[in-house]
């Protein structure tokens, strides 16, 4: 009886474990090396508030929330939608649920029972795992480096799967030390950037001592892009020492980091009243305040709260608050200069890395044949919602589907033929 062809894959996070679940339903050995001590580290992490799985929206839009990379994205989403997810979770024992906005989630909104199941569901399927093994290159065709605490050592396999990993939240593992080996190597790269971010702005001391941590519960931004596009969205953030943070500073995040590039800053408008016209609002100014303070009367008729009126001083002089007209401009129209990036490492996600270009449709890289790349170290961002994980999940699935297809070229032959491979 020969033995099975080995396929190795690099990464234990979702894009990495998904590409051995394929490989090992099509019959090959499988072994899974990663630098940290346990596999879906940021999986879990990021799953710790909520497991967002994917989003439920029709796939049209679902797509188009790739930006750039949807049409080098689009064979893989297609060949694991949003719907194949639920029922591979549901597969697993792990019931799911669409949320008001759309989002999946899973019924207990926890990540740790999904990736108990699908770890045991992997090992009894006959994948092997190596953790604390951290890739340093090939040494040559088909032969992996590994650095271990016992030393260096080397693999050889069929083929490999890479799922190392963007450069967000180094210490789960995502520490994106690969880039420079392929750098090296002459691969068509794009530097790393922070997506789904916060971004710094120039407080007052007396506004952040006070307001840091506040949250924005229901608010308006609005943006001109440096395509020239108005986009505008309601939603929530919070306002952090250093600037802004939260979902609706995320959504932007991309639009944000590229006038930052463009410009050396970018300028957000905030809605602090989405709910009411300008022209109420300056019916209610304009209707006195009487004895009361500003702070106290705009509480009191406009609902808004004290870290909006802080937003308000920060924006307009003292005289400009007393101008019923530009106060109420302020109030629907309220400028905020954001001048760069929160470090990469606090970012949620990472854009950049490993371009397109250098993979074939079946993300084979066109330098190394039999060499297969997924997940985020590919180049690509998405926004929050159940995105990030979804092409994740998908490019692995690829990624594994590819692989068995190659290998079942490759080496049907030397098989039937009772040849070790």
């Amino acid at each position: 009886m020969p033995n099975k062809p080995l396929a190795i894959v690099i990464g234990a996070g979702p894009a990495g474990l998904m590409a051995a679940e394929r490989l090992a339903l099509g019959g090959f050995d499988v072994e899974v090396f990663d630098a940290m001590p346990s596999a879906g580290r940021k999986f879990l992490l990021a799953g710790k508030s909520g497991m967002n799985l994917t989003h439920a929206e029709n796939l049209e839009s679902f797509l188009g929330r790739f930006g750039h990379a949807s049409p080098s994205l689009e064979r893989a989403l297609k060949l694991f939608p949003p719907a194949a997810i639920r029922d591979w979770a549901q597969g697993l024992g792990v019931e799911t649920f669409v949320g008001s906005s759309g989002r999946v989630f899973p019924t207990d909104m926890k990540a740790a029972p999904l990736l108990r199941a699908w770890l045991h569901r992997l090992r009894q399927s006959g994948v092997r795992f190596f953790m604390r093994h951290r890739w340093l290159g090939f040494s040559q065709y088909r032969t992996y480096r590994f650095q271990t605490a016992d030393g260096e050592i080397e693999k050889e396999a069929a083929i490999a799967v890479l799922a190392l990993g963007g450069a967000s939240w180094a210490r789960l593992g995502s520490d994106g030390r690969w880039f420079d080996y392929f750098d090296r190597s002459q691969i068509t790269l794009h530097p790393f950037k922070p997506s789904n971010c916060g971004f710094e702005c120039k407080w007052s001391e007396h506004f952040s001592s006070k307001f840091s941590g506040s949250p924005l519960t229901k608010v308006g931004l609005q943006i001109r892009t440096v395509k020239e596009h108005d986009e505008y969205r309601i939603g929530q953030f919070v306002v952090s020492e250093h600037g802004v943070e939260g979902s609706l500073i995320y959504a932007f995040s991309a639009d944000i980091r590229d006038l930052i590039e463009r410009d050396g800053k970018a300028t957000i408008e905030l809605d602090l009243t989405p709910d009411r016209s300008e022209e109420r609002i300056l019916s209610e100014l304009n209707s006195g305040r009487g004895a009361r303070s500003w702070s106290s009367f705009l509480r009191s008729k406009l609902s808004l709260h004290p870290v909006h009126i802080g937003l308000l001083y920060e924006a307009l002089e003292k005289d400009q608050m007393q101008d019923v007209e530009v106060l109420a401009s302020t109030i629907k129209r309220l400028p905020l200069i954001l001048d760069r990036a929160r470090p990469i490492d606090e970012a949620i996600s990472s854009a950049g890395g490993l371009c397109f270009s250098e993979l074939d449709s079946d993300l084979m890289m066109k330098h190394f044949p039999s060499v297969y790349c997924a997940g985020e170290m590919l180049d690509w961002e998405a926004p929050t919602g159940g995105y990030l994980l979804s092409a994740c999940l998908a490019t692995g699935y690829l990624a594994g589907e590819a692989g068995c297809a190659f290998l079942q070229n490759s080496f049907a032959g030397m098989m039937n033929e009772g040849q070790d491979v």
